[in-house]
């Protein structure tokens, strides 16, 4: 392995480690709603990125960006899938369901696989197919046990899954798309924000010091892994970084359960169990397609992150 790729994979276990570790930030403002950990996550991460696009003075891609009907509209659909799968996320780490998250992005390169059959038309080998029904199996069990769907994870599943979709239609490098994303809900963010304020309900600069601290460090923590992803996924292969990112539902998995003492029964253990049998024969029905495929072949896609989880 060459310098660059050994940087580029302590970067990209870097990302994942921060996303995966991010509950403990989130648990940190367990007092604050949801709403409003959200609100200023979004407008922190656009100010963030504002400053660092000034820095490296490079802003002129969005006047061509924001000429382009097709970009403009896949910004917004692609902003408001995140805003989603952020605050599905922010409010079950403070409810007290982070293993049921923990689910939701383990899935998540499954459902990739279904939204490929039933959007684009895609055909699955008999691998996938297995992969897929075990998956499902899982959540049927789980379902089953529960009485109940086990909705967050398969929320967050499917806002990610959906959300990286629509971002593969009209491609931005990631500081970039990040500034767009952000830009396009900021001015919500902030209107919810001095609303939240004028009725007397507002939390930053109505709080402690280390609250309103954590708050506009959203911001830092959103952007940070977001950019370390990216160099990463320059310098190793797609298909080693489609490994490394569950180390990001692995920590949240421990914490849930070792540190948050969430409930693991043996009906949750085996739906678990189900789903990680899914993602081992995924990873080895596409790691034997590699194999198979010609040296100049593109390896299987892996999905893309923008900061999913956290």
């Amino acid at each position: 392995m060459s310098t660059e790729e050994r940087r580029g994979v302590w970067l990209a276990i870097g990302a994942y480690a921060v996303w995966g570790l991010l509950p403990i930030y989130w648990h940190a403002l367990h007092d604050v709603p949801a709403g409003t950990i959200l609100a200023n996550r979004i407008a922190w991460s656009a100010v963030f990125v504002g400053l660092l696009l000034t820095v490296q003075r490079n802003w002129s891609w969005l006047r061509k960006a924001l000429h382009s009907r097709r970009i403009v509209i896949t910004y917004v659909i692609a902003a408001i899938f995140l805003t989603v799968n952020w605050y599905i996320y922010i409010w079950s780490v403070n409810a007290g369901y982070l293993v049921d998250a923990s689910l939701g992005y383990f899935i998540t390169p499954l459902v990739n696989v279904v939204i490929g059959v039933l959007v684009f038309r895609e055909h699955l080998h008999r691998g996938q197919w297995v992969a897929v029904g075990l998956a499902a199996a899982g959540v049927l069990y789980i379902t089953i046990s529960y009485g109940q769907l086990p909705w967050i994870g398969l929320s967050l599943a499917f806002t990610f899954g959906v959300y990286g979709m629509v971002k593969k239609q009209a491609r931005l490098a990631s500081l970039e798309g990040m500034a767009l994303e952000t830009g396009t809900i900021f001015l919500p963010a902030v209107a919810f924000l001095i609303y939240q304020d004028l009725a007397g309900d507002g939390v930053l600069g109505h709080t402690d010091w280390l609250t309103n601290l954590l708050l506009i460090g959203t911001g830092v923590i959103t952007v940070i892994p977001l950019l370390w992803f990216a160099d990463a996924a320059q310098r190793i292969p797609l298909s080693m970084m489609g490994v490394i990112q569950y180390i990001s539902p692995t920590l949240m998995f421990i914490l849930g359960i070792f540190v948050f003492q969430e409930p693991f029964d043996l009906h949750k253990l085996v739906g678990f169990l189900l789903i990680w049998a899914a993602l081992a024969v995924y990873w080895a029905t596409s790691m034997r397609g590699m194999r198979k495929a010609q040296p100049s072949a593109q390896p299987p896609e892996v999905p893309e992150v923008q900061a999913p989880s956290s």
